[in-house]
């Protein structure tokens, strides 16, 4: 157990789940969290990174630190993906090990698992197939950063554990249209359409991909509940075990952002789909004792206020 006045280093603390983590912590009672801005801490720069947790010397850490995006930024800069998810997870991994820090956990994503892999998806499905093309260098970088953790764990006997969510959302998401992840970009979205007084709302791709989504409080929980747990397995899914079409997403979106209007869904099909489903087994983690809790619509409801907030 991670005691309520240990140290405790969040890695990403502005993003959406490093923000959720922070708020979880301090909820749970948890005294001495370690943040540090991006401005005065450079995640990719191997040496300022030791010689940080060198000084700092926390107990624990969480690796919440990432460049994310959706299927648009991900496709196009996929350079800046892959160099900046490996400096980031290498260097904290590493410099954490030689500071004599035993205790992470490490953020994966369901979206590295392979593209047409048996759903819903179990955690040893990681390497059975192929990826994604448009978020291939993201992916790569993710797992990587998984057997990273592994292997340290295997060769020292660290307890690094990885966390593997399904697609996440909630405050302080980025709700921009060109780089977010779809759901944040369909607020929005949907959002503008009912500004300008439109009725025709147009998707990428054909509507079919089904994707499971976690409220991202429901996944800081997760995150401070296998804090504190020794776990034997490699990874851990974080999911609701959920899914439904981005079709159905729309849909629901349209009944809490824009009720009572008839629109018409049109869908543009020169835009990519990506993976066509994509939902986790979570039954590792409920062994262990995890489930989500918070229903979609009250979720959904919390951020679109949270969008309100950062729009107005």
């Amino acid at each position: 157990m991670i005691d309520k006045k240990s140290k405790i280093f969040v890695a990403g603390h502005n993003g959406l789940v490093g923000s959720a983590i922070v708020r979880k912590l301090e909820e749970k009672g948890y005294k001495n969290i370690i943040t540090v801005e991006k401005s005065k801490l450079d995640l990719t720069n191997q040496l300022k990174v030791f010689d940080f947790l060198k000084k700092k010397k926390p107990k624990f850490i969480f690796i919440a630190a990432a460049k994310v995006g959706g299927i648009y930024s991900n496709n196009k800069f996929r350079a800046e993906f892959i160099y900046s998810n490996l400096s980031i997870q290498n260097n904290i991994i590493n410099a954490a090990y030689n500071c004599n820090i035993r205790d992470l956990v490490f953020l994966g994503s369901s979206c590295v698992y392979p593209k047409l892999c048996k759903q819903p998806i179990k955690e040893e499905y990681l390497l059975n197939g192929v990826l994604e093309k448009t978020n291939e260098p993201y992916a790569i970088a993710k797992i990587a950063g998984i057997k990273m953790c592994e292997s340290y764990n295997f060769q020292y006997g660290t307890n690094y554990k990885c966390l593997m969510p399904t697609n996440t959302f909630g405050p302080n998401d980025n709700y921009d249209s060109l780089n977010s992840h779809f759901f944040p970009s369909l607020i929005k979205k949907i959002h503008t359409m009912k500004k300008n007084k439109r009725n025709i709302l147009t998707l990428w791709g054909d509507g079919s991909p089904k994707r499971e989504l976690i409220f991202v409080d429901d996944l800081a929980e997760a995150c401070v509940f296998f804090m504190n747990k020794r776990i034997k397995e490699s990874l851990v899914n974080i999911g609701t075990g959920k899914d439904f079409t981005i079709k159905q997403y729309a849909k629901l979106l349209l009944k809490i952002i824009n009720p009572g209007k008839k629109i018409k869904i049109k869908f543009d099909k020169t835009k990519p789909n990506g993976t066509p489903r994509k939902v986790l087994n979570t039954n590792l983690a409920k062994k262990y004792g995890w489930v989500a809790k918070t229903d979609i619509k009250k979720a959904i409801e919390i951020t679109y206020k949270d969008f309100l907030g950062k729009s107005s």
